[in-house]
C-alpha cells in the first residue's frame, strides 16, 4: 500500500514515510492510495471476532509487508490489549466504551498503534524523532502514555492553558523522561497552528525529524477503523446508524474507511457542539471555517477540523455526497448536560460530556425509528471530566486506578505565548 497526498495524487509515499511526515511536504494530509480490500473469510467469520484479530487482518492491509507478519501480529495484541465493549443505554441505543485503555479515553487506541510503528521503524533505522503534538484534551494523554520512553522518540505536546480538565493535565504534565508539555496562552487552534508552522520551517529544511501524532498522522487515523468492525461484530447487524462526538474529525474517517472497505453501516452520524463549522458545510456547502469556542466537551472544540480535509477528498469534493453519508448536528451545553442528566436518571448510565453530545446525534437521526439499532461512541470515562459529570448528575464516580495514579504527581509545563518564536527556540535548542 502506498500513500498519496490530499493536495497531489502524484506524490507517493510507503507506510513508514508517511508515519514518520505526518505532513505531506505539499501540507496535504496522507490517505490511502486505494481502499483496502478484506477476504471473503473476514467478512465470512466478522461477528464473534476477536477485537485483536480484527486489528491485524484490517491493518495488516495498510501496512503490508513494512513490518512483518509475525512482528505485526505481536503489535496488534499488544495495542489492543483491552476490551471495547458495546453495552446497552436504552431500547435500539448502545454505547461503544472506548475508555478503557491505559488513559481511560479513544485516543489510546491510535496513540499505541502509532507509537510502537514508529518504535519499530526507529529501532530498525538506529535514528531519533521528534513527535510534536497539539491537544485539547485527550490526544496528549493518549500519545504521553502510548510514546512514554519508547526508545528514540521524544514527544513535545502543546496543550491550551485552563483549557483542559485537572485530570487531563496531570495525564500530560506528570510523565517526564521523553515527554515534554508546553503550555500554550491560547485556545486549540493556536496549539495547531504552531505545530503546523514548525513543520513547515523545520521539516521542509530536513533540520530536525519532525511528526506530529495528531489524528493528522496516518498510523493514528488507520487504527480508529478497527473498533467500527468490532463493534457490528458485536451488534451482529449490519444496519446499525452509529454517531462520532466530532472534533477534528480523525475518528469518523476511521469509520468512513471501514465502510469504503465494505463494513456494512447504514449511515453516519458527526456530532458536535457549539463548534459546528461542518453541520453548517452540510446545510450552506460551503466550508468556513471559524475560531473555536470553548465549552464542557472540550476534546471537540475544534473550529477548523483538519480532516475535513481527507473526507472532502473522500467524497469527491461534494457536500451533497459527503452528506448521503455523514449526517451532522450541533449541540449547546446546556442540552448536554441535560442529556447526562436524563440518561443517569433513567438508564442509570453515566455519560462524559463527548459521549453525551454523542447520545443527542444518534437520537436526533433515529428520532421515532426504533428497530433500526443506533451505536454512539462514548470517546472518555466520566471521571476525566468530575466536575462536569458531578454538575450535571450530582453524583461522582469511583476513579480507576489508571487516573487515581496520576493525580497526586508533580505538574512540569513549560508556558509559552501564542508564538511561534518561542517554539522555534525550543525546538532549536534542544535539536540543533
Amino acid at each position: 500500500m502506498q500513500y498519496i497526498s490530499t493536495r497531489d495524487n502524484n506524490l507517493k509515499v510507503t507506510f513508514e514515510q508517511a508515519v514518520k511526515r505526518g505532513l505531506a511536504p505539499n501540507k496535504g494530509l496522507f490517505v490511502p492510495e486505494h481502499y483496502i480490500t478484506l477476504p471473503k473469510s473476514f467478512w465470512d467469520n466478522l461477528y464473534g471476532m476477536s477485537l485483536q484479530e480484527i486489528g491485524y487482518q484490517v491493518g495488516r492491509q495498510y501496512v503490508g509487508d513494512e513490518i512483518p507478519d509475525d512482528d505485526f501480529r505481536k503489535l496488534c495484541e499488544d495495542v489492543l490489549s483491552f476490551d471495547i465493549p458495546l453495552v446497552k443505554v436504552k431500547d435500539n441505543i448502545y454505547s461503544l466504551e472506548l475508555f478503557h485503555g491505559p488513559t481511560c479515553a479513544f485516543k489510546d487506541v491510535g496513540a499505541r498503534f502509532m507509537a510502537r510503528c514508529l518504535g519499530y521503524f526507529s529501532r530498525q533505522r538506529n535514528e531519533k524523532t521528534v513527535i510534536l503534538v497539539a491537544t485539547s484534551g485527550d490526544t496528549g494523554s493518549a500519545v504521553a502514555n502510548g510514546f512514554l520512553n519508547v526508545p528514540g522518540v521524544d514527544v513535545i505536546i502543546l496543550y491550551p492553558s485552563g483549557k483542559v480538565s485537572e485530570i487531563q493535565e496531570k495525564q500530560l504534565t506528570t510523565n517526564g523522561n521523553n515527554i515534554t508539555a508546553l503550555e500554550v496562552n491560547g485556545v486549540f487552534d493556536d496549539c495547531q497552528a504552531l505545530v503546523k508552522t514548525a513543520f513547515a520551517n523545520f521539516d521542509t529544511k530536513d533540520r530536525i525529524k519532525l511528526t506530529s501524532a495528531n489524528s493528522i498522522n496516518i498510523a493514528r487515523l488507520i487504527p480508529q477503523s478497527f473498533y467500527y468492525y468490532y463493534a457490528v461484530s458485536q451488534i451482529k447487524r449490519d444496519d446499525a446508524v452509529i454517531c462520532v462526538p466530532s472534533g477534528n474529525f480523525g475518528n469518523i474517517t476511521g469509520g468512513i474507511l471501514a465502510l469504503k472497505s465494505g463494513l456494512k453501516v447504514k449511515h453516519f452520524v458527526a456530532a458536535t457542539n457549539a463548534n459546528d463549522t461542518v453541520p453548517q458545510y452540510l446545510q450552506s456547502g460551503v466550508y468556513t471555517p471559524k475560531p473555536s469556542v470553548q465549552t464542557i466537551s472540550n476534546a471537540m472544540d475544534v473550529g477548523d477540523p483538519s480532516n475535513f480535509e481527507r473526507l472532502d477528498m473522500i467524497f469527491g469534493h461534494n457536500c451533497k455526497n459527503f452528506g448521503t453519508t455523514i449526517s451532522s448536528y450541533s449541540f449547546t451545553d446546556d442540552a448536554t448536560r441535560a442529556k447526562m442528566k436524563e440518561t443517569y436518571q433513567q438508564h442509570g448510565y453515566i455519560l462524559d460530556p463527548h459521549g453525551a453530545v454523542g447520545m443527542l446525534g444518534i437520537e436526533k437521526q433515529l428520532a421515532g425509528d426504533r428497530d433500526t439499532p443506533g451505536i454512539f461512541l462514548e470517546t472518555a470515562h466520566p471521571c476525566k471530566f468530575l466536575d462536569v459529570v458531578q454538575e450535571a448528575t450530582g453524583i461522582t464516580p469511583p476513579l480507576p486506578e489508571t487516573l487515581k495514579s496520576c493525580l497526586n504527581k508533580q505538574k512540569e509545563s513549560i508556558k509559552i505565548d501564542n508564538d511561534y518564536k518561542q517554539l522555534e527556540k525550543i525546538l532549536a535548542d534542544r535539536y540543533l
